[in-house]
């Protein structure tokens, strides 16, 4: 193997608030060797998320923090540079949780063999790999989705909304984006097959997600929590569901946006329930099968926001806060 050195994006600060540039550190170190038991992961594709901005934090939360002085965490797809593992080849690619580096260590266990032929490597950071899984296990197992029910998602040209909205669909729903932008709601709706999109940006944006859901709300996918929060509760009708993913609107602290009226949970009999991915393990494997199958006959559509460079990754995770990017963010390292 050529290379000797093994950029790493490290976490150097925690955010009071917003998080900056100032909060990453790009080191160069020795490329490590694997000892036996052991792989040598090359990072082909870097996966960018928004529970990211939850890792730089040091409060308790339903995972460790990503740690000082460490490479940030983050889903890789990767190859096989080295082994000293027999279930493991030079040149085998797989899905990994490398983190912001060129270079890293595995003993193996956890990895995933990818077939480099089914789809682009990139999609299992996305549509076929934990957002795409988010989407469907929550909706599905969470939200649990009639035929002729709406279903509301908010960020909906996302990694994960794009999906949740394409699944309503499929089960026969009628499915409404909530979107930032023109362009992202035109994508939803003409590309994606959602029945409305509404952009949240729009001053009479609550009127306008009220023209769009005349029989009320029956489900609402949420990703972003604040004023699109705001606007659908008093749209749910009895017995909604509401599977809780992220609120990406309010990650960066700052003043509490005003909650949910709790009771309307209790007069309105709603279900409200956050999940993340991995509670939901037992369904991933019928998840990876069924959208698999939904990809290859094009029932499933996705966009992906790739960056080249590693260096670029603070940029990018800063601008995907903000809804700079369109589509599943991934950096392509390698």
């Amino acid at each position: 193997m050529a290379a000797t050195m093994n950029r790493q994006i490290l976490l150097k600060s925690r955010p009071a608030g917003e998080p900056s540039a100032a909060n990453f550190e790009l080191v160069g170190r020795p490329v490590p060797r694997p000892d036996e038991g052991q792989v040598l992961l090359r990072t082909l594709y870097l996966s960018l998320d928004p529970y990211m901005r939850g890792r730089m934090s040091a409060g308790a939360s339903y995972a460790a923090s990503a740690e000082l002085g460490r490479p940030m965490v983050g889903g890789t797809v990767s190859e096989v540079a080295e082994s000293r593992n027999p279930g493991f080849a030079v040149g085998d690619v797989v899905l990994s949780y490398a983190g912001w580096q060129d270079y890293a260590l595995s003993t193996g266990g956890g990895l995933r063999k990818l077939d480099p032929k089914a789809a682009p490597l990139q999609a299992y950071l996305g549509v076929l790999g934990m957002p795409g899984t988010t989407a469907y296990c929550g909706l599905l197992e969470i939200g649990q989705p009639q035929p002729g029910e709406t279903v509301v998602v908010a960020a909906a040209s996302g990694a994960v909304g794009s999906v949740v909205g394409q699944i309503a669909k499929i089960k026969g729903c009628r499915a409404v984006g909530v979107a930032g932008g023109a362009a992202k709601c035109k994508f939803v709706v003409e590309e994606l097959g959602f029945d409305a999109c509404v952009d949240h940006r729009a001053p009479d944006f609550a009127q306008q997600l009220a023209a769009a859901c005349p029989s009320g709300i029956d489900v609402y996918f949420e990703n972003v929590g604040g004023v699109v929060q705001q606007a659908v509760w008093p749209l749910l009708n009895n017995f909604a569901r509401v599977p809780l993913c992220g609120l990406i609107g309010q990650y960066n602290g700052g003043a509490p946006t005003p909650g949910p009226d709790m009771r309307s949970i209790l007069s309105r009999r709603l279900t409200v329930r956050g999940f993340i991915v991995s509670d939901l393990a037992p369904k991933h494997p019928e998840a990876a099968e069924q959208l698999a199958e939904w990809y290859r006959s094009g029932r499933i559509k996705y966009r992906e926001d790739v960056v080249a460079g590693l260096e670029k990754a603070p940029e990018s995770f800063l601008g995907m806060l903000h809804g700079k990017n369109f589509g599943k963010l991934v950096i392509k390292v390698a």
